[in-house]
């Protein structure tokens, strides 16, 4: 019965991997056009003894690190806003969740023209107001370039955390709150004791997609600055030795070490979080 879906997954899924990592093994002629040779775990080590290799890995952290706790926490406060019993709720809600509904790569072009040195928006606000950009060029600085990026970044799919913990608030039953309340809880109390421990499915779900999707992060950075200034991520050192330095095998390489990276993260979401997620939901009600 399941026969059609593992074949249709294997032709989508693991063909391309398979193939990856078969040109993750050899080396290719950027002069002659299909000349290679086998090259083992050259690439590989290569790659791990590459100080650009490890200087992109600290930055996709980084940004995965920052970014998804950024939106973890604004997240669940726009969750909290949007499930509050006010009128015009569902208007607001609209308009919380617009920044979602954008792609990511105008999304991306977006915030460029903002921060542009020049005539962005950033620059036009800081002249009217008699303030000085200190020559300030966000796009083009280390540290700037990256702070721009997590910030488009989290202004794009914090409303996504919120919508996962909307979820999760619409399913705890009023009347354990309306009981706290009448037994004399305080409001942190309720939020810290009731509210967090019943939201935790939500929030654990919200930060497995949120930080795989970041560690694969490509579009955003390569639209903003191409990888430069302290911006490269994995995903765009792999692009840009794939499509630009024409280094298939050691492009190959640095896209499976994120491939399995990114399954090292998974099994550790699943074996740690996982537990909790079972744990809560099994729990009874007291």
């Amino acid at each position: 019965m399941v026969a059609p879906s593992l074949i249709l997954m294997a032709l989508v899924a693991a063909v391309p991997v398979a193939y990856a990592v078969w040109m993750s093994l050899h080396q290719y002629s950027v002069i002659t056009p299909g000349l290679t040779r086998f090259a083992g775990l050259d690439n590989y080590i290569g790659e791990l003894t590459s100080s650009e290799w490890w200087n992109a890995l600290g930055i996709t952290f980084l940004f995965t690190g920052v970014s998804v706790a950024l939106e973890l926490v604004i997240g669940l406060a726009m969750a909290l806003l949007l499930n509050l019993a006010i009128r015009g709720r569902a208007l607001i809600r609209t308009i919380v969740l617009f920044p979602y509904a954008i792609l990511t790569v105008v999304s991306a072009i977006t915030w460029r023209a903002i921060f542009d040195p020049d005539l962005g928006l950033v620059h036009a606000i800081a002249t009217s107001l008699g303030l000085s950009d200190s020559g300030v060029v966000w796009l083009g600085q280390d540290g700037y370039a990256l702070a721009v990026a997590i910030f488009a970044d989290v202004w794009k799919t914090a409303p996504f955390v919120a919508l996962l913990l909307l979820a999760g608030l619409q399913v705890i039953p009023e009347e354990v709150m309306e009981a706290a309340e009448l037994d004399g809880a305080s409001t942190w109390s309720r939020f810290t004791r009731i509210t967090l421990p019943l939201l935790r499915p939500a929030i654990v779900l919200a930060l497995i997609f949120r930080t795989l999707d970041a560690l694969r992060v490509f579009d955003l950075p390569f639209v903003l600055t191409r990888g430069a200034h302290g911006t490269e991520t994995l995903s765009v050192l792999a692009y840009r030795q794939l499509r630009e330095q024409q280094a298939i095998g050691e492009g190959s390489a640095t896209a499976i070490l994120t491939f399995i990276i990114v399954m090292i993260v998974s099994f550790i979401y699943i074996r740690f979080a996982g537990g909790n997620i079972r744990a809560v939901s099994t729990r009874p009600n007291r």
